[in-house]
């Protein structure tokens, strides 16, 4: 079936219909009649001759560190959603948090015919930054500031303190506060959190001491060794405070084996939220992310939501501005957050 038809079919010039596809003015009276026939005969637009009339392969491609993660899937719906409406495809790759893997798909997407890149960060590299200023494509970076691409990135700094200052008050007298971090080459997650985190406890009067931390992978089974070394070798711990709900929900499994009990006895409720007994006192787990499945599972430990989602829907919309527009001006947006169960 071709425009020709279609505009036959709905009683407009074949001009219409080829705005109608190009996203460009189209009156609603006829936009309607556009869209009904073509969702009645399952009319999709040949991608070679929308390549050669608008110049552009209408492609993006999105490079992500790992697909089984909640806040990227967060990331990448919100990207979806933009880039689909404006009728762009996503090509996803995911890299398993290798830095290498992301310079490979990044050089791979710049060879190939798509019409941007977004890049869900986590390390900059002076690999990424290279390429970030060399390349043609235009780039956005979500997730992480850099001054060498349009960004969207969120204030992991102000949310470590303020959760910082929610742990200050609630470790019991006598009791340790403990953080389980990430590489500080993550600047987002690993670096501006966990400094935040310090000033808010600093804020309160008290310091994270360096015995009291650790560093883990961003998996669950990273933050139950962690944890569980913690535990066997500092048993005045009042709170664990991770650098992502995934490595809390591996904390929580590491209580949870560290005093070899039976589930019940081991789990207080208060309100929506649990604790995790060890002897007479409880230990608080605290993490950043809002996960959905973690919350399910345990009723909700404090934590911090952010708009992983609206990230990825701002990211898109910048990149698509830079590329059917043309835009010259930087971008650099910081997205807030909301404590959570505090």
């Amino acid at each position: 079936m071709t425009i020709k038809e279609i505009a036959q079919l709905a009683g407009v010039s074949s001009a219409a219909v080829s705005r109608y596809l190009n996203g460009g003015y189209v009156s609603e009276e006829k936009r309607g009649r556009i869209k009904k026939v073509i969702e009645e005969t399952g009319y999709q637009p040949s991608a070679q001759a929308r390549m050669l009339r608008t110049k552009r392969a209408c492609l993006v491609g999105v490079v992500v560190p790992k697909i089984n993660s909640e806040s990227i899937s967060r990331v990448t719906a919100g990207i979806e959603q933009v880039i689909s409406k404006r009728g762009y495809q996503m090509l996803l790759a995911s890299t398993d948090n290798e830095p290498e893997k992301e310079i490979s798909y990044l050089k791979l997407f710049e060879n190939y015919p798509v019409d941007g890149i977004i890049l869900i960060g986590t390390v900059i590299t002076p690999e990424h930054r290279r390429f970030l200023k060399e390349t043609g494509v235009p780039v956005v970076v979500v997730g992480q500031y850099t001054r060498y691409a349009n960004c969207i990135y969120h204030d992991d700094y102000g949310a470590g303190k303020a959760m910082g200052k929610v742990v200050a008050s609630a470790v019991p007298d006598g009791k340790k506060a403990a953080y389980i971090g990430v590489t500080k080459s993550d600047k987002a997650v690993g670096g501006a959190r966990e400094d935040g985190f310090r000033e808010g406890l600093k804020s309160a009067g008290i310091e994270l001491e360096e015995e009291y931390t650790r560093k883990a992978e961003f998996t669950m089974d990273s933050g139950y060794r962690a944890a569980l070394d913690l535990l066997e070798k500092k048993p005045d711990i009042g709170t664990i405070s991770c650098a992502t709900d995934t490595i809390a929900a591996g904390a929580i499994e590491a209580l949870l084996a560290y005093r070899k009990k039976d589930v019940p006895s081991q789990v207080k409720h208060s309100g929506t939220r649990m604790e995790y007994v060890l002897s007479d006192s409880a230990v608080k787990v605290t993490g950043f992310g809002d996960n959905q499945f973690l919350k399910a599972v345990t009723g909700g430990i404090p934590t911090v939501h952010f708009g992983y989602k609206t990230s990825g829907i701002r990211g898109a919309e910048l990149l698509l501005d830079v590329i059917e527009r043309g835009e010259k001006i930087p971008v650099e947006m910081k997205l807030g957050f909301r404590l959570v169960n505090e």
